[in-house]
């Protein structure tokens, strides 16, 4: 009689057991082994009370505390072999055997378990990254051209203002421009990261269409821009299209603010698989940049938008003097030839 009442009450403790298995499973792992083995010492009724601590196994090994699911798993196999040895009627080499391979496949399940849960979680890590950066980038382009321009414009209407107050005006003009295209340009991208639902912006996305608003806005600033063309103009996935005017407005940017360039030539060259875009300037070169904007923010930010194409971008000193920024932008598998209008 009291061999069945304390066979009983660890029937309950075990099963109860199971409930803090989340909050301590590696004490609650130990405790229904030995549990479970102080009720077959104590108990003539074969049960199915060691399932208890094989789910409790395989929980800890899930989690990735292997270490301990291996020892319990040990202490399981050991325990029962020792019952075989001691003449136990209910346990014979076969059922050694097989609950061995059970305790394995069980710890072995966990870990695959485990495997999984982290290579789910260190891509979500991965993507929370990039995203990160892809915004990071998205609004330096966005605001750095911009603020930048409108400082070189700025610094130009001081000096314009009492020798000729109508080019001060023309800058005047240009900065009002210039801050509304950042107020826009800025609330388009908030309102994609806010992901609310509001009306779908109108204007253009920024792609090569509107290259001659940079030119006109780089014109303004003191630069004389020119743009050439070659091959059969296409109409390019919005990626590439995006790439390469981000690419394009950051060149002029530097140009402008960094290298005290004159002149700027943008050479667009379309081929059958890829566009190749060169911006030159007529600057002092890398020698006139301030140490971050080598390696800064700027021009890896274009480097990461062309590697994300599967492409490359390359930027550096031009040998008979100035600045050049050479990228190749693939288009993957679309990219078709558009007919030319009217231009």
């Amino acid at each position: 009689m009291p061999s069945l009442i304390g066979s009983w009450l660890l029937i309950i403790a075990v099963c109860g057991a199971l409930l803090l298995r989340r909050r301590y499973p590696v004490a609650v792992g130990w405790f229904t082994v030995l549990a479970t083995g102080g009720y077959y010492l104590l108990s003539d009724i074969d049960g199915p009370l060691v399932v208890v601590p094989i789910v409790v196994l395989y929980a800890i090994a899930a989690r990735g505390r292997l270490r301990a699911a291996v020892a319990m798993a040990a202490a399981m196999a050991i325990g029962v072999g020792a019952g075989t040895l001691v003449g136990h009627s209910d346990v014979t080499g076969t059922a050694v055997f097989m609950l061995t391979g059970w305790l394995v496949a069980v710890v072995a399940l966990g870990s695959v378990r485990h495997g999984r849960v982290a290579y789910a979680e260190e891509e979500a890590r991965l993507r929370a990254t990039e995203e990160r950066l892809r915004i990071a980038r998205e609004l330096h382009d966005v605001i750095g051209h911009n603020i930048s321009m409108i400082n070189v414009q700025a610094g130009a209407a001081l000096y314009r203002l009492k020798k000729d107050p109508a080019q001060a005006e023309d800058a005047l003009g240009a900065i009002k421009a210039s801050s509304r295209e950042t107020l826009r340009e800025l609330r388009a991208t908030l309102g994609v990261l806010r992901q609310v639902d509001e009306e779908a912006p109108t204007a253009p996305a920024p792609g090569l269409a509107r290259a001659d608003e940079l030119v006109a806005s780089a014109k303004l600033a003191g630069l004389e821009v020119r743009i050439e063309r070659t091959g059969v103009e296409r109409s390019l996935p919005a990626p590439v299209d995006l790439a390469a005017y981000r690419i394009v407005q950051e060149s002029l940017t530097n140009a402008a603010k960094h290298s005290g360039a004159g002149r700027v030539t943008i050479q667009l060259v379309y081929g059958e698989r890829e566009l190749t875009l060169t911006v030159e300037d007529d600057g002092r070169g890398a020698a006139a940049r301030p140490a971050g904007s080598g390696g800064g923010s700027g021009i890896t930010g274009m480097t990461e938008r062309a590697r994300a194409l599967g492409g490359e971008l390359t930027a550096g000193p031009r040998p008979d003097g100035g600045f050049a920024v050479r990228a190749r932008l693939p288009y993957g598998t679309t990219g078709e030839p558009m007919e030319r209008s009217d231009r």
